[in-house]
């Protein structure tokens, strides 16, 4: 195996919002000049010490993530053009929020070589924007969307269900209002309430915010209506697309293929003979020949140890398996035959279990095992059960 997905992360935004836990931080403009000048710096250093060995020719996919990458300005397509120097990807995604993402940066990211936008639009109501900390408003954010498709992007909005103050017409009023847009892709997230974040202090106190999973599961089901109704059919639990528009970034993470994060907190998944041969651009890389799957996280300091999860064989195969829980292909044959031979009766009993409960059945046109409509509401079963596949 080659690594064929790149990710980037850039670790700052404008403002937090309000239920993030993710690595990133809002800084003053005198200090983000500073910090995203070092930040970039030795971001590049990375992408060319890995070009120059020849680590990124394979990759097919690359994502830059945050954060909020769109904050960077004009000194964003400098990035893609350092990547595509290494590579030449056939999909660019760039993660963007709309209050930072105009008409010239959109012109400036299409000619260096991105090919994707997607655009965390969360809401297209203005007063639940506000809740969650957000600091656009719907308008902004469809004239982001319109930006995006004039310069030919492949185009993504996020939205998420489950806010403070949402409800069922205003969930529905949202996803018409994107839909009109004419994105080519969505992805329906919803809310999670995580410690230490503003929104977690705020239901502490007030118990009512917390989001109602009832009401999230009913979401995600007129979601899938409303988006399959105007031509964008579900490939993942919670992405929708047009024909031709899946992102394959994130199906290369869903399918086992090898991916490198590379910034602060970026994750990476690979072999380990994978990771032997990066060991020397990998400080601390130690992998031990009798497991199968390395999985590590970039330190803050790119000079120190990385956090390392070596996965074994069983391990590996029951994540593919979940993760291909995930998507409407499912597991294909070659993937269920493999599990056969490993996992044994044993893998023969869940499969036995989740087609008796209906959390998937057989596609008598593939032969793969494909998660149904209730499979996805009930998630954490149908995952737990392909996952307990690890234990020996």
């Amino acid at each position: 195996m080659a690594v064929e997905a790149l990710y980037l992360h850039i670790p700052f935004c404008r403002a937090r919002c309000a239920y993030c836990d993710f690595d990133t931080c809002a800084l003053d403009p005198a200090a983000f000049k500073l910090e995203a000048t070092r930040y970039l710096a030795a971001l590049e250093r990375r992408i060319d010490e890995f070009g120059a060995r020849g680590m990124l020719a394979s990759v097919r996919t690359v994502y830059i993530g945050g954060g909020t990458p769109t904050v960077l300005g004009e000194r964003l397509p400098g990035i893609v053009r350092r990547v595509r120097a290494w590579c030449a990807p056939e999909e660019f995604t760039c993660e963007a929020n709309p209050e930072s993402f105009h008409e010239e940066l959109a012109g400036s990211l299409a000619a260096s070589g991105v090919t994707r936008i997607s655009l965390g639009v969360q809401s297209l109501e203005d007063d639940e924007l506000s809740a969650i900390g957000r600091i656009h408003t719907a308008t902004v954010a469809l004239e982001a969307i319109e930006f995006a498709r004039r310069e030919g992007f492949s185009v993504s909005c996020d939205l998420m269900c489950g806010l403070p103050g949402q409800h069922a017409a205003s969930w529905r009023h949202t996803l018409e209002r994107a839909l009109a847009a004419h994105p080519d892709h969505i992805s329906v997230y919803p809310l999670t309430v995580e410690a230490g974040t503003p929104l977690a202090n705020r239901v502490a106190r007030n118990p009512s915010l917390l989001p109602d999973e009832d009401f999230q599961a009913d979401c995600m089901e007129v979601a899938r209506s409303l988006c399959e109704g105007a031509g964008l059919a579900p490939y993942e639990v919670a992405s929708y697309a047009r024909p031709g528009h899946a992102c394959r970034h994130n199906i290369a993470y869903w399918s086992g293929v090898s991916y490198l994060g590379l910034g602060r907190s970026a994750a990476s998944m690979m072999s380990v003979g994978e990771l032997c041969d990066m060991a020397s651009l990998i400080p601390g890389a130690s992998p031990s020949q009798g497991d199968a799957r390395a999985r590590f996280v970039q330190d803050d300091d790119p000079a120190r140890t990385f956090e390392f999860e070596f996965l074994s064989e069983r391990e590996a195969l029951a994540e593919d398996l979940m993760l291909a829980m995930r998507m409407t292909a499912g597991a294909p044959p070659d993937l269920i035959g493999r599990a056969q031979d490993l996992f044994g009766a044993r893998f023969d009993q869940v499969v036995e279990m989740v087609l008796a409960e209906g959390l998937a059945c057989i596609d008598s046109a593939t032969g793969a095992l494909v998660p149904t409509a209730r499979g996805w509401l009930m998630g954490n079963e149908l995952y737990g059960l392909m996952w307990g596949l690890a234990e020996a």
